[in-house]
């Protein structure tokens, strides 16, 4: 794994607390989710797998330590700090809340406890990873919400920011409940169910539609998914009513979709086609697809592209990665950061969940009759639990989602915590 793929200031540190002989120091890191996304009262954890990869084959080459001594902010690195870098692996502990779990606000989703340097390296990274898959798992679980029971299916790669990003979020959407995606390679990656048939340039690379349609009927059979809407959407649902079974649907991606479903509806219900089933696709997000709803369009499933591939209506979110303890000479000493609005809370912890409300804790306190969320996934630099697959994944969040919303939902502070924060923001004004 590429160990230059981080900013230059962990570099930086890096080099810093080697020089200042503090590399064997073990910190413990934690990440937050201090400010939930815009829109959102809740985020669904996605992204595990790739921190987890990344931790476990994090190495520097030798032609990129050559590079690092080349850069001006690293001319008066210690020799020694080279050496280091050759050999550097991660060595640490990772505990973590599962993909698929739902977080607030001032949540934590992941603690390292390792060797100052190891510790400190990986920020970038996996803030990076984290954010960007929670945030569309998020999104999905929103625009499944919205869609009350009918089929949403992925269609964002070819507007995500990179085709890598496109397949990891097919497979976030996926766990934010989509029942499919249009990547293949997701597909055979994490085994989710690939679907899509055809677009406008197959009508158009024929002399009519009906061919069109008639040489995509023989070859999906009753898979075949029929787009209407490239010339005149009525006219092509005659055409299909003609044409008769084997067929799945028809997909609507312009237009009034509330009319335009209703008048293809009647279409093939009086061609005796009742079982064929219509999709809509087109700049679809949760508010058009609840209006959709609302409005009682004959519609059976969605497929949504662009709004859930970037999280259209938001596309960042306030995760922080923050030094919260160090141990030196044999003895630990809580951290932690006193600003104005950006404070945090010092001390290694734990999250508790309750039926009704969660408990942030100090890692060693009890909470009887909870589920300890932050779970042992890296100990001693070797992973020690095994990740489930996405299916497994999806099963644990279609289970925490069925309680969403839960306005009413809180997060306690244990009073252990509570102290612990009152003498360390005390020390550090002394």
């Amino acid at each position: 794994m590429n160990a230059l793929l981080t900013d230059l200031y962990e570099l930086t540190m890096a080099a810093g607390y080697f020089a200042a002989g503090k590399q064997d120091e073990i910190g413990t890191f934690e990440l937050t989710i201090r400010r939930l996304p815009r829109n959102r009262d809740f985020v669904l954890t996605a992204g595990l797998h790739r921190a987890l990869d990344y931790l476990l084959n994090l190495r520097f080459e030798a032609d990129e330590i050559e590079f690092l001594k080349s850069l001006p902010n690293l001319r008066n690195a210690p020799p020694g700090f080279w050496d280091y870098l050759a050999d550097f692996r991660f060595r640490g502990d990772v505990f973590a809340v599962p993909e698929g779990t739902v977080i607030y606000e001032g949540q934590p989703v992941l603690n390292i406890r390792a060797p100052l340097i190891e510790g400190q390296l990986p920020e970038t990274y996996l803030l990076s990873a984290l954010t960007f898959e929670t945030l569309v798992a998020s999104k999905a679980a929103r625009i499944v919400h919205a869609a009350q029971g009918r089929y949403v299916v992925e269609f964002g790669t070819r507007r995500a920011h990179t085709p890598e990003a496109g397949i990891l979020g097919a497979r976030a959407s996926y766990i934010g409940g989509c029942a499919g995606t249009s990547n293949t390679l997701a597909g055979y990656r994490y085994g989710i169910p690939v679907m899509g048939t055809a677009a406008h340039s197959w009508i158009m690379a024929f002399g009519n539609e009906t061919d069109a349609f008639r040489q995509l009927q023989q070859l999906l059979g009753d898979r075949t998914i029929q787009l209407l809407d490239t010339y005149d959407v009525l006219e092509g649902a005659r055409k299909v009513a003609e044409l008769g079974k084997p067929l799945w649907g028809v997909r609507l991606d312009s237009g009034d979709f509330v009319e335009t479903s209703r008048q293809v509806r009647r279409i093939l219900d009086d061609a005796g086609l009742q079982h064929a089933k219509i999709m809509a696709s087109g700049d679809l997000d949760e508010v058009k697809i609840a209006d959709l709803v609302a409005a009682g369009a004959p519609i059976d499933s969605f497929g949504v592209g662009t709004e859930l591939a970037v999280s259209g209506d938001a596309p960042s979110m306030g995760a922080i990665y923050k030094l919260v303890e160090i141990e030196q000479d044999g003895q630990t000493r809580a951290t932690a950061k006193s600003s104005p609005e950006k404070q945090t809370l010092p001390g290694a912890k734990q999250l508790f969940r309750f039926p009704d409300y969660d408990i942030l804790a100090l890692h060693d306190e009890c909470a009887p009759g909870s589920e300890a969320l932050l779970k042992p996934y890296i100990i001693n630099g070797n992973l020690v639990t095994e990740l489930p697959s996405a299916e497994a994944i999806r099963e644990r969040a279609r289970a925490g989602l069925e309680r969403w919303p839960a306005k009413d939902r809180h997060t306690e502070i244990s009073y252990e915590l509570e102290q612990l924060t009152e003498r360390t923001h005390a020390d550090l004004v002394r």
